[in-house]
């Protein structure tokens, strides 16, 4: 890349472009070379970011809002090319999972914008019992004062437009922190939504290392909501800082693939597919992959070569070829620690099938058997398209056991043409979601999202839901005669 493609981006504060004399570089994971700079913010920035905030009240008509975010999803179609160029650039995934992830954010722009036409108040009649009188409460939803929201890498433009869209919808403002490692998508999503005719006090953007903005980000006074995607400890750290602020904590997960013994080999190759595709998509970057394969005994030895047939179809290499389905984990230093797991994993007993070779940090799709299930490779969130299969008892009860046995609970697949198994893992799974033959991660993007245990505080995402989280409910009476 030469000099003069290398985007030189300021924060967003108060209608601003804000830079300083300290900068973070962004690089290219294929590569490692620099392709973007942001300014190194600091906590006075966050700060005068929440002062605009938290001192401009939205007067956005429903009709408004609806308009601004339907423009907004528009404005994501029409500048696709440019955006996933940037998705590859900065997160080094391919190209064809970045025009995926533009068609996503498309999507949560589509629902926020119908859902801010909608009134969502309700009426309660007070003339129901004995003690009735003839009243009637009503309830409305209004805005907090100011929103933080401190979003990670992977999916740098539909995380930051599951905050914003809603917070918008909701006639919010909303201060957010993008991820130091991807930090110009979320830049470009800000100029977008000005564009559409967002008032610039509704979304400003600060950047710079955690060390320095993190913790504004947590503890302002003119926060009322904290809204995270991110790692466990720093989850948990915020939980602990913020005490008293409404917290939505999305942290991660070590989503299972359950592969039931009722199915046949036309079925092992459908479930063949999910598990690959739900391992590798978005080079395995997801809180929502496949992170271990279950599969019971009696059926794994059918089971296993068609996963492998699969993955050593996957073509990964050079992010920017439209050609290529794999491309890289964020850094090198991740993609080394993946690797070093699937090693440790074979020391263990496990059997690693297909690894053609890391390089840097383009990690290919590895294949391996027989993992054990308490192995660490199973057990932490490896968040690489590894392909780990690990074998369980024909005892359903067993197999929900051992996926129950890690600290996650996000979501989880299972596939089984028997409705009373897939009923019973429905129930038994400590999970949040629980899709029938389909990816752990499906949902469409105003389906209520979130974990339990250390895969989150239990707060759904998902347009519908946070627009209720981002609002205060008032009720209010009148008289009411009958």
């Amino acid at each position: 890349m030469n000099k003069d493609d290398i985007r030189h981006e300021g924060m967003r504060i108060g209608g601003e472009v804000v830079f300083t004399d300290d900068v973070v570089e962004v690089k290219y994971p294929y590569t490692d070379e620099v392709i973007g700079t942001v300014p190194a913010g600091k906590a006075e920035h966050a700060r005068r970011a929440f002062e605009i905030a938290a001192n401009y009240t939205p007067k956005l008509s429903r009709y408004e809002r609806s308009q601004i975010l339907q423009r907004a999803g528009e404005l994501i179609g029409e500048r696709r090319e440019f955006l996933a160029k940037w998705l590859v650039l900065e997160l080094g995934i391919c190209h064809q999972h970045a025009i995926y992830e533009t068609k996503r954010a498309q999507d949560v722009y589509q629902f926020a914008a119908a859902q801010a036409l909608n009134d969502d108040g309700e009426i309660f009649s007070c003339d129901l019992t004995h003690n009735g009188k003839e009243r009637k409460i009503f309830t409305k939803r209004e805005p907090v004062r100011a929103i933080s929201a401190i979003t990670p890498f992977n999916h740098p433009l539909n995380m930051v437009s599951h905050k914003i869209a809603p917070s918008i919808a909701t006639n919010n403002c909303m201060v957010c922190k993008p991820t130091e490692l991807t930090p110009l998508t979320a830049i470009a999503l800000a100029d977008i939504l000005y564009e559409a005719g967002l008032p610039p006090e509704m979304f400003q953007v600060v950047t710079g290392w955690p060390q320095d903005i993190g913790e504004e980000m947590i503890v302002n006074d003119n926060i009322d909501i904290i809204t995270f995607t991110g790692g466990v400890p720093v989850g948990k750290m915020i939980a602990g800082k913020a005490s008293y602020k409404r917290q939505a904590l999305e942290l991660g997960g070590n989503d299972p693939l359950i592969i039931c013994n009722d199915l046949d080999d036309a079925d092992l190759d459908k479930a063949a597919t999910i598990a690959v595709a739900g391992a590798t998509g978005n080079s395995g970057q997801r809180c929502t992959a496949i992170k271990r394969i279950l599969v019971q005994e009696s059926v794994a030895d059918r089971f296993v070569p068609l996963v492998l047939e699969k993955a050593k179809k996957i073509k990964f290499g050079d992010p920017q070829d439209p050609e290529t389905e794999l491309g890289c984990v964020i850094h090198a230093q991740a993609a080394e620690l993946f690797e070093k797991r699937v090693l440790m994993a074979e020391k263990d007993g496990a059997k690693i099938l297909y690894h053609p070779g890391r390089d840097g940090a383009l990690l290919p799709p590895i294949v391996v058997d027989h993992v054990p299930h308490d192995s660490e490779l199973v057990m932490e969130e490896t968040f690489g398209p590894i392909i780990p299969i690990v074998r369980v008892p024909d005892d359903d009860d067993a197999v929900m056991a051992i996926s129950n046995a890690t600290q996650f609970g996000l979501s989880s697949g299972v596939c089984t043409n028997d409705l009373n198994r897939a009923i019973a893992y429905i129930n038994g799974l400590d999970v949040g979601t629980c899709n029938i033959w389909e990816q752990p991660g499906y949902r469409i993007e105003t389906s209520p999202f979130g974990g339990i245990k250390d895969s989150g505080n239990a707060v759904k995402e998902g347009v519908t839901e946070a627009m209720k989280f981002f609002t205060n409910v008032k009720t209010y009476s009148l008289p009411w005669p009958n």
